[in-house]
């Protein structure tokens, strides 16, 4: 049997004609037709229904071209990805981030990429809003958080543990908190990945907190935190820096808060386009090597809508 009668029972329902399935396979229309009646003996079954005027699948015609389509679609993507490992990333990339993430972090990571790739281009937004990848051509989202609701690939990029920071100009005014508990009666900072309530995993306690300032931009949060506004609950990564400088203390530091996880979304895929491949792999070492967080050791897995 096989691929050969696969690809010729496949071409000739794509072309809805047995001559011009022939013409295409560059093969006699007698020899497509010898060949599909030789399939429908072998298998048992009629696959297609014939009129002088038009082809017609039966149903378990219907039913196996969609699993040779799938088959001759597999092929394509196989050969196409052995080709692409001889290719230089190359062409436009387009990128969506998180604001924060993109001022502090990734403007100076695709410069190194562009440099080290000097044949790709790239377009990048920083936004708030969520982005369909699918929907909007984009070939890389960069996602604050696991999605729980769609059909894309999520691949980790890294994984940050969060932690309370307040300037001491603030702690010297208001004191500083002993237990989670006490945090209601403190001035706080929300932010929108932070929310109003604060979790802790140990001990395993949920505190609804007073916002006094409520912004969707962490920077900004910090920023106001340093200035004296209150209390930041952010990612480490964001606010340490500023420990070092004096600037910001720890907050209840011996508690341990749930870790900011960001992934790459694209399309779902088999194969990668190599620009695609390329960055994420770029930035996965970008990360490790300046922000010294952690990069989830689990594979790229694509993300289903719950059931």
């Amino acid at each position: 049997m096989g691929l050969d009668d696969a690809l010729i029972f496949t071409r000739v329902v794509e072309c809805h004609s047995f001559t011009s399935a022939a013409l295409t396979l560059n093969m006699q229309k007698s020899t497509v037709s010898r060949r599909i009646a030789q399939l429908e003996e072998r298998l048992g079954v009629r696959l297609l229904n014939r009129t002088t005027r038009k082809l017609r699948l039966t149903e378990v015609g219907q039913a196996y071209y969609e699993r040779c389509r799938q088959i001759m679609q597999e092929f394509a993507e196989a050969e196409q990805a052995i080709m692409q490992l001889q290719r230089e990333p190359t062409g436009l990339l387009r990128v969506s981030s998180p604001i924060e993430f993109g001022q502090l972090f990734l403007g100076g990571a695709i410069g190194e990429f562009m440099r080290t790739y000097p044949a790709i281009q790239v377009e990048v937004e920083l936004t708030t809003r969520a982005v369909d990848p699918v929907e909007e051509g984009v070939d890389v989202v960069i996602h604050r958080g696991r999605p729980q609701d769609s059909s894309l690939v999520a691949r980790p990029l890294m994984k940050s543990p969060r932690q309370l920071f307040a300037s001491p100009d603030y702690i010297a005014q208001h004191g500083m908190p002993t237990r989670p508990e006490e945090l209601s009666g403190h001035r706080c900072i929300q932010t929108l990945d932070s929310g109003r309530k604060w979790h802790f995993l140990e001990p395993h306690v949920s505190v609804l907190v007073n916002p006094v300032l409520t912004v969707n931009n962490i920077t900004f949060a910090r920023e106001a935190a340093i200035a004296g506004a209150g209390i930041i609950n952010v990612p480490a990564f964001i606010a340490e820096p500023y420990v070092e400088q004096g600037k910001l203390c720890r907050v209840l530091e011996h508690l341990v808060l749930p870790s900011s996880e960001l992934y790459a979304l694209y399309p779902s895929r088999r194969f990668q386009a190599m620009k695609v491949k390329a960055f994420i792999d770029f930035m996965i070492e970008s990360l490790e090597k300046s922000l010294n967080v952690d990069v989830e050791p689990e594979a790229e897995a694509l993300v289903k809508s719950p059931s």
